[in-house]
C-alpha cells in the first residue's frame, strides 16, 4: 500500500491558477454557467472537504479556480462540470458525489482510486454537518427487504445485466468473487481457480460425497467440486441468467447428470448434504435472515456435515455505503465476524479457520478494473455513458475499500460439534 501524505485539516487553500490537462481521455460535456463559482462556491467546496477529514483534494471551478483545504500534494482534483452539485456534496456526500459523478457533473482529474483512498483514510477522524446527515440518512433508510420476493428483485438488479456484459471483463468461468492469488504473477484466470481449489481443501471434498451451494452465481465453483472431485452438487441461485448459463456449461461439460442447478432462493434448501458452501451470498441475506440461514444449514447438513461461509466483511458493524447499496446493490450488508457467528452459533457449530482475503479481494478488483476500463466502448455501447462512469466508480471504490481496511473477505469454515476428523495441520491447504 503506498504511502501518501497526510491531511493537514487547518490548511485553507485556493488558487487562480488553471488545472492541468486531464490525465485520462473522458466524454465531452456541455460546460454550465459557472453559477456558485463565487464567493459561495469555494465556501461550499470548503465545508464538503472539511466535513470529509481535509484529504489531499482540490476541487477545481469552470473557470481555473482551486479550492483546497489540505497542504499536502492533492492527488486529485475533481474538476466541478456543475457547480451546482455542491450544496447535496455538504448535505449527503455519500449518494451525491456517487450520483454527480456518473452524471459527469464532476471529474476526477488523477488517481481515481488514490482519492477515494485518501477520502476512506480521512473519513473517521471527520465531524460536522455531512457525517450527522449520512448518519440520520442511513438510518431512515429502507431498502427493499431480502424477503423471497425482495431477495430475487435485489439479485435481479445487479446480476440480470446481461450476461454479455459481465463477459466482458469477468475471468473466462465468470466468476464474480473474491480471486486467491498463490504468487503475484498469477493471472485473473489462474487465481480464479486457485480460489476453487482452496475453497475444496478447506472442506475436504471427497469423491461421492454431496454438497449444497447457495448463491452459484454461473456455476463454476459447483462444476469445479463435481468434475476435479466427484462430488454430488446441488446449486441455488434465484439469477435466471446465471441458473441459464450453468445449466447450459453443465451439459456441454456433461455433467448434467452430478450437477443440478436449481432457479429457487435458498430457503427452499431441501435434502441432507456432507457440506454446505456458500461464496459471495451472505452478504446479500440481510442481517435480519441470518438465523434464518443458520437453520437452512443445520437442517441440511448430516451429523458429520462441515460447511464454508465466504463473505465481505466489517471490522465493526457499518451500513454498505449508501451510494453503491441504493445504486447498485441493493439490500447488501457486509457483516463483521461476529454478526456472522449470529448464523452458526444458535446451532452449535464449531468454527475451524478464519481466513481474511482482503489484499486478495483488492487484486482481484484490480483485474476487473482494467478489463472493465478496456472494454468501456462495449459496455457504453450497451448501456450509456452514465452506466459507465457508475460502474468505473463503484470498482474503483470498492478497490480503496480493501486497500483501506473498511472492508474484509471472510472464510468461515465451520463443522458439527461431534466430527473429529479435523485435520491436526493447515498442510493440507498448501500442497
Amino acid at each position: 500500500m503506498d504511502a501518501r501524505p497526510t491531511a493537514h485539516p487547518a490548511a485553507d487553500l485556493e488558487t487562480d491558477q488553471p488545472a492541468c490537462p486531464r490525465s485520462r481521455p473522458t466524454a465531452r460535456l456541455p460546460e454550465a454557467a459557472p453559477a456558485g463559482a463565487g464567493s459561495m462556491g469555494p465556501w461550499l467546496a470548503r465545508q464538503v472537504l472539511r466535513a470529509a477529514g481535509s484529504p489531499p483534494v482540490r476541487f477545481v471551478f469552470p473557470n481555473g479556480r482551486e479550492v483546497g483545504t489540505s497542504a499536502a500534494p492533492p492527488v486529485a482534483r475533481l474538476h466541478l462540470r456543475e457547480p451546482r452539485a455542491l450544496p447535496g456534496l455538504v448535505l449527503d456526500p455519500e449518494l451525491r458525489f456517487g450520483d454527480a459523478y456518473a452524471a459527469g457533473r464532476i471529474e476526477v482529474q488523477g488517481d481515481l482510486v488514490g482519492f477515494i483512498e485518501e477520502t476512506y483514510r480521512a473519513w473517521p477522524s471527520a465531524e460536522g454537518l455531512a457525517h450527522a446527515a449520512g448518519r440520520v440518512l442511513s438510518r431512515l433508510r429502507r431498502a427493499r427487504p431480502n424477503t423471497l420476493e425482495g431477495s430475487r428483485e435485489n439479485i435481479h438488479h445487479h446480476y440480470d445485466l446481461g450476461n454479455d456484459f459481465y463477459r466482458l471483463w469477468l475471468d473466462e468461468q465468470l466468476v464474480y468473487t473474491c480471486a486467491y492469488f498463490p504468487h503475484a504473477g498469477a493471472t485473473l484466470e489462474d487465481a480464479q481457480v486457485a480460489k476453487m481449489r482452496h475453497v475444496c481443501r478447506k472442506l475436504r471434498l471427497q469423491p461421492g460425497e454431496t454438497v449444497a451451494e447457495a448463491g452459484c452465481g454461473w456455476g463454476a465453483l459447483a462444476l469445479h467440486m463435481a468434475r476435479e472431485h466427484g462430488a454430488r452438487v446441488r446449486a441455488f441461485n434465484v439469477s435466471r441468467e446465471q441458473i441459464a448459463w450453468a445449466r447450459e456449461r453443465a451439459r456441454a461439460e456433461g455433467l448434467a447428470g452430478r450437477v443440478e442447478f436449481v432457479e429457487d432462493d435458498y430457503r427452499n434448501l431441501t435434502g441432507r448434504y456432507d457440506a454446505f458452501v456458500s461464496v459471495g451470498m451472505l452478504e446479500h441475506v440481510g442481517r435480519e435472515h441470518y438465523r434464518e440461514l443458520g437453520r437452512v444449514i443445520d437442517r441440511s447438513l448430516t451429523a458429520t456435515g462441515r460447511g464454508l461461509l465466504h463473505s465481505i466483511g466489517r471490522n465493526r458493524p457499518a451500513p454498505l455505503h449508501r451510494w453503491i447499496e441504493q445504486r447498485i446493490f441493493p439490500g447488501a450488508y457486509p457483516p463483521t465476524l461476529r454478526e456472522m457467528m449470529e448464523v452458526l452459533e444458535p446451532h452449535d457449530f464449531s468454527v475451524l479457520d478464519v481466513e481474511n482475503l482482503r489484499l486478495h479481494y483488492a487484486r482481484t478488483l484490480e483485474h476487473w478494473l482494467e478489463r472493465f476500463e478496456k472494454a468501456s466502448g462495449q459496455v457504453r455501447e450497451m448501456f450509456d455513458e452514465r452506466f459507465v462512469r457508475a460502474w468505473r466508480l463503484y470498482l474503483a471504490g470498492s478497490i480503496a475499500g480493501f486497500t483501506t481496511g473498511t472492508l474484509q473477505l471472510f472464510q468461515v469454515l465451520f463443522s458439527r460439534p461431534q466430527d473429529n476428523a479435523v485435520p491436526w495441520t493447515r498442510a493440507h491447504l498448501y500442497p
